[in-house]
Parts: structure tokens; C-alpha cells; sequence
């Protein structure tokens, strides 16, 4: 996936069609720290990342100055980290790629480092260096494409996290050939999503929805207390069809599927999740997986890192991962969950089946 194409109106509306749904959000709850005995919602909208950006806060004393500072705090990610903006941090590491090293901010630094993390603890089935690849591919623009094999051999040879360098004396990253693209599509909505949960926490607000384009952060509980509901979307369907749902506090539930972004040619269904060592998208079984966590940062990391491995060695991971908890869906119907899963989710469609929990 790729985190900064901008994309024409369509396919910003198709966006819209998140895995994952806020069930009850426009209900008015009790009192917040505020002192009032309800707390009205103050919502505002961005398009950032390639997505809709939500955030509502349950609290009387949101308002435009809050807002605002969300909006700078997307716009610093964003400029810092679009590799299609030709003066950003990654877009300038790109520039000197086979050359020379870049200093880059510390968070730049750090979400680059993570992401190498997660490429050397999956054997490179999560890889940060697969954006020649997804240019080739195009998916998610009016411009999708199934590439041809040569083309598709020449890029692969500019796919391998182990080509990155990091010296963090200097906060310098190099990519030592000169091609590379570092792409962060799958680690950077999360990180974002992190930056604007603490931001609300800190400027006192304990009750708030964080929605980016699917990467949910439930910021503390709903006015009075209770916790969040979320609806777990069925990739099989459109928006408001879910199998399920989860009661969640202070937490961050992320998803990687199949149905996100795709295009169908010649009858054959083409998704945005890559195999670095092929090419070629991902064909195992699985239509979804979704991480619950409390750092989005790592959520976002895991749910394609999961993804990518497949059920079983995706299950082992997140048993490595002991803050993690974690929903497999199948093609044919069939939801598997890690142990912590069963004290907050219940299924709701008969369409499907848990076989594990």
C-alpha cells in the first residue's frame, strides 16, 4: 500500500468503505472531565495520507483551536513523509538513493527504523523499500495495472530492507541503491493516528474517536465511562455489514484486507497488499486480519505484517507481540482469534464461523 497517491474522487470515496465502523458514535453520553452532564461531539474531517481523516471529541470544550493543531500535526507528517512530495525527508533520502546518506527528523528516523524492525523479525514479508514495485502496480489510481514480468523483475531488484542504512548518531538513512523508494503506506497512518491520540490526552481530552481511513484510535472511554463499540466490517460486503463487535477502551484496532484497494483484470481480483519477494499481491486465504493494540504505530505494522505471513506463522507473530490481540478472517468465512480476543468480541453474523478463540 501506498500511503501518499493522491487519488482521483472515486477512489476517495471507496476509501470511505472502512473495515472498520464506529458503531453508536453519535450517541451523547455523561459528563466528561469537563464538568458538564453531557459532552456534545465537535468533529471535524480532513484528506491527508490519501484518505479521509476523521476526528470527533466528546467534549464541550473542543473547538477550532484544537483543530487546527490536529490539521498541523497531519500536514508535519505528511510533509515529512510523502514520498510524492519532492521536498519531503523521504523524498529527498530517495533523491541520494545509491549516493550518499540524508539526515532526517527523529520521528522521520524512528518510523523508519520501526519499520526495518518489523522486515527483519518477518524475514522481509513486511518491507518499507517495496514503493518501485507499487508505482509499477499502480493500485489504488485510475492508472491499475497488472505490469509486465520483465518490468516487474528489473524493480524487485531495488526491493531489500538489509539495502538500508541507518546511522543513528546523525540521524542519517541511506539507500544504497540508487533506485530504492522507501514507501511507509504501512506504518505511517498509524503513527499519525498515535500523534493525535496523545495530542487530545495531553490537552486533556478523554473521550475521542481518531478514524483514518479505517486505522481506529478509541482515546480513553465514552462520556461517563462505558466503553467504545466497534463493528468489525465483513470484507464481503459494503460499509455497515459487520460480523461482529468489540468493546474496547484506550485502544487502537487496525485492519489489512483484501478489499481495500484492488482493481479486477481479465476476472482476476488484484489487491494492494504486495509479496516483496514477488511481486506479486498476496494470495493466502486470507481476506483480513485486525490487530487491537494501544499503539496504532505497531497495529499498522502488524496487521500487514501478519497479513503477510499467512494464518499460522501470522497467529505465532502476534504471540510474539504479548500487547497484541488479533482477528484472522478467511475466504471462505471462517474467523480465527487470538486468546485475549474473547473478553471483547462477540460474532454477530451466522455467515461466519470461529474456529479459534
Amino acid at each position: 500500500m501506498t500511503l501518499h497517491r493522491r487519488l482521483p474522487l472515486r477512489s476517495c470515496l471507496l476509501l470511505l468503505v472502512a473495515f472498520i465502523l464506529v458503531l453508536g458514535g453519535c450517541a451523547k453520553g455523561n459528563s466528561t472531565n469537563a464538568g458538564s452532564e453531557t459532552s456534545s461531539i465537535k468533529q471535524q474531517t480532513y484528506f491527508i495520507f490519501d484518505t479521509i481523516v476523521t476526528v470527533k471529541i466528546y467534549d464541550d470544550r473542543a473547538g477550532d483551536a484544537q483543530f487546527k493543531d490536529i490539521e498541523a500535526i497531519l500536514k508535519e507528517i505528511d510533509h515529512k513523509m510523502n514520498r510524492q512530495d519532492k521536498g519531503s525527508e523521504i523524498s529527498q533520502v530517495q533523491a541520494a538513493s545509491g549516493k550518499q546518506a540524508v539526515a532526517v527528523s527523529q520521528d522521520t528516523f524512528d518510523i523508519i527504523a520501526t519499520s526495518l524492525d518489523y522486515a527483519k523479525r518477518t524475514g522481509g514479508m513486511f518491507d518499507p523499500t517495496v514503493g518501485p514495485i507499487v508505482d509499477l502496480w499502480g493500485i489504488g489510481s485510475e492508472n491499475a495495472k497488472v505490469p509486465a514480468p520483465a518490468d516487474l523483475k528489473q524493480k524487485l531488484d531495488l526491493v531489500d530492507y538489509r539495502d538500508v542504512t541507518l546511522n543513528p548518531d546523525k540521524r542519517e538513512v541511506k539507500l544504497e541503491k540508487e533506485g530504492m523508494e522507501l514507501d511507509l503506506g504501512s506504518i505511517g497512518k498509524g503513527y499519525a493516528a498515535d500523534r493525535i491520540a496523545d495530542y487530545l490526552r495531553k490537552s486533556g481530552f478523554e473521550s475521542a474517536i481518531v478514524d483514518l481511513g479505517g486505522n481506529i484510535f478509541a482515546v480513553g472511554s465514552k462520556p461517563g465511562g462505558k466503553d467504545w463499540i466497534i463493528g468489525v466490517q465483513d470484507p464481503d460486503e459494503t460499509r455497515g455489514n459487520q460480523i461482529g463487535k468489540m468493546k474496547v477502551q484506550n485502544k487502537t484496532i487496525v485492519t489489512s484486507g483484501v478489499y481495500e484497494r484492488y482493481f479486477v483484470e481479465n476476472g482476476k481480483h488484484y489487491h494492494h497488499i504486495l509479496d516483496p519477494m514477488t511481486g506479486y499481491p498476496i494470495e493466502n486465504n486470507l481476506s483480513s486480519v485486525t490487530i487491537v493494540t494501544s499503539s496504532s504505530t505497531h497495529a499498522d505494522a502488524l496487521s500487514t505484517s501478519t497479513f503477510a505471513l499467512g494464518l499460522d506463522k501470522g497467529m505465532e507473530f502476534i504471540e510474539s507481540n504479548p500487547e497484541a490481540e488479533a482477528i484472522f478472517i478467511t475466504t471462505d468465512h471462517k474467523v480465527y482469534c487470538t486468546p485475549g480476543i474473547k473478553d471483547i468480541f462477540e460474532l454477530t453474523n451466522s455467515n461466519y464461523t470461529i474456529v479459534k478463540q
